[in-house]
């Protein structure tokens, strides 16, 4: 089984950290920060604007600097599209 893995980053400290996704959809990401008993799980929601998504681990804010366009594009691509292009 592949998980798929993406960056985020720690705000507070800008440490960049690989954690595996669970699901991705347009509106919410869920991934798993840790391994084994000591995971968490967290939801990304896409900010105002759509040029991230953001969420909240223990206190600390995490990061996913793609767009929404962008995770439209990698959604697409993954469902199979060939010729996608984000608008």
């Amino acid at each position: 089984m592949n998980d798929e893995k993406i960056k985020v980053r720690v705000t507070k400290s800008g440490q960049l950290l690989d954690v595996v996704v669970l699901n991705k959809r347009l509106d919410v990401i869920q991934i798993v920060l840790g391994e084994g008993i000591h995971n968490v799980r967290c939801d990304l929601l896409p900010t105002r604007n759509g040029t991230a998504y953001v969420g909240n681990a223990m206190g600390r804010e995490i990061v996913y600097e793609r767009s929404r366009e962008d995770v439209k594009a990698d959604l697409a691509r993954a469902a199979g599209f060939r010729d996608f292009k984000a608008t």
